[in-house]
């Protein structure tokens, strides 16, 4: 039986990181492209804020194609809803029938996803699902990927851990009620090292600045 082909929801950061090395083991899909929602008025991952430069370095180690879906600031979901389901139709109509995402333990965003996929045929592929949150952190770091957290919700998480490494220390100073990775929106990360990549991409932290009621640091390519 041939490898199915799939996309994978990629924001840059550790969860889809981790999610695409799971897949690659397995060799239970052939992935053919990364799938990314940009903000067009910023020319940056959407609610990453990361610069679609890294990105770019990001897919070039990778040896893998971006699938771009560009949304405008403030976008209501319809816009969302309206031009992912034209990117997975296109990707339909070129053999792809799964979309592999990084997601953990949240039914109803899996439920969502599910639904929005089912509208054109595809299905998904979640690889971590119920993984331990703090064993998977702490396997992240183990297995030598390198990441910085990119954005900070100050409603959970104060915003000094913003443009932190994701390192041991960082999780020893979370607060309790805030998961390892993330996974309740406290904070998002960029992943610059890894197994998963060719090479190390350089960078360096620029100026950290709220914007939308959220912390962003600048990840500047080296």
């Amino acid at each position: 039986m041939s490898t199915r082909k799939a996309l994978l929801s990629w924001s840059g950061g550790k969860d889809s990181a981790l999610a695409l090395y799971e897949i690659s083991k397995s060799g239970s899909f052939e992935i053919v492209g990364l799938l990314t929602t940009l903000t067009r008025d910023f020319d940056r991952v959407s609610m990453h804020g990361v610069r679609k430069v890294l990105l770019a370095k990001q897919a070039e180690t990778l040896h893998l194609h971006i699938e771009e879906i560009w949304i405008r600031k403030d976008a209501p979901n319809t816009e969302y809803e309206s031009q992912m389901s034209k990117a997975l139709s296109s990707a339909y109509s070129r053999g792809v029938r799964n979309v592999i995402f990084g997601d953990l333990f949240l039914e109803d965003i899996r439920k969502y996803r599910e639904d929005r996929l089912s509208l054109v045929g595809m299905e998904g592929a979640f690889p971590l699902w119920k993984n331990d949150t703090r064993e998977l952190a702490h396997f992240f770091i183990k297995r030598g990927f390198r990441a910085v957290v990119c954005t900070v919700d100050p409603r959970a998480l104060d915003p000094s851990f913003c443009g932190r490494e994701f390192d041991s220390s960082f999780l020893s100073d979370l607060p309790p009620q805030v998961d390892p990775c993330g996974e309740n929106g406290e904070f998002h990360t960029f992943v610059y090292a890894g197994p998963i990549f060719e090479r190390e991409i350089e960078v360096r932290k620029g100026e950290v600045v709220r914007r939308d009621g959220f912390y962003f640091a600048d990840i500047i390519p080296a």
